[in-house]
C-alpha cells in the first residue's frame, strides 16, 4: 500500500478489455493500491457505443457504480435507465432480476467508479448468452491464480469461454 488515498485523476489504466464490436473498456485498479481487503474497486472507462462487461448478475457479491463523467444506459433486470455524472447505481446479489450492464450511449467517454464485495465464492449468470460461471476459494479477478475452483458452463455441462455467446 502506497497511501490510503488516491486522487481519481491519478488512477492508472492497467488493463484493457475488448471483444468484437460491442465490448471495450479500460480498467484502472484502485483497491490494492489503497490496501483494501474486503472490497474491490476500480475506475472503468468505456468508449462511446461500447460496454465493459456482458449483462450479468452475481448470486453472492454486490456491486455499486458511481458515474463520474459521460452518459449511458443501465440495463437492470428487464428495464433500462439513463445514467450520468453523480448517479450511484446499486446492484445487489440475486438472480436475473438484478442482472446489470452499463452501456455508453453518449458521445464521450463514460467513466465510473466500480465497487464490489469480494466474497470468495460466487455464481454469475449471463442472461443474454444463457451461461453461468462459478468460483470458489479466491476471486480470480482480484487475486489471479489463487482460485481453487472456477468454470463457465451452460445447462448441458459444456465448458465455455467468458465471451462465448456475447
Amino acid at each position: 500500500m502506497d497511501a490510503p488515498i488516491l486522487n481519481i485523476a491519478d488512477a492508472e489504466f492497467a488493463r484493457e478489455m475488448k471483444h468484437g464490436d460491442r465490448f471495450a473498456a479500460r480498467i484502472a485498479p484502485i483497491a490494492a493500491k489503497l490496501g483494501a481487503k474486503k472490497l474491490g474497486y476500480n475506475l472503468t472507462s468505456v468508449a462511446p457505443g461500447k460496454r465493459a462487461f456482458p449483462f450479468h448478475n452475481h448470486h453472492s457479491n454486490e456491486e455499486m457504480f458511481f458515474v463520474i463523467e459521460g452518459s449511458g444506459t443501465l440495463r437492470f433486470g428487464k428495464k433500462e435507465y439513463p445514467v450520468g455524472p453523480g448517479d450511484v447505481i446499486g446492484c445487489p446479489p440475486g438472480g436475473p432480476e438484478v442482472a446489470h450492464q452499463l452501456i455508453n450511449t453518449g458521445s464521450s467517454e463514460l467513466r465510473f467508479l466500480a465497487v464490489s464485495t469480494l466474497l470468495d465464492t460466487d455464481i454469475w449468470q449471463y442472461p443474454d448468452s444463457n451461461k453461468w460461471g462459478a468460483v470458489g476459494g479466491r476471486m480470480p479477478h482480484t487475486r489471479p491464480g489463487e482460485a481453487t475452483f472456477t468454470g463457465r458452463y451452460v445447462a448441458d455441462g459444456t465448458t465455455l469461454d467468458y465471451w462465448d455467446g456475447e
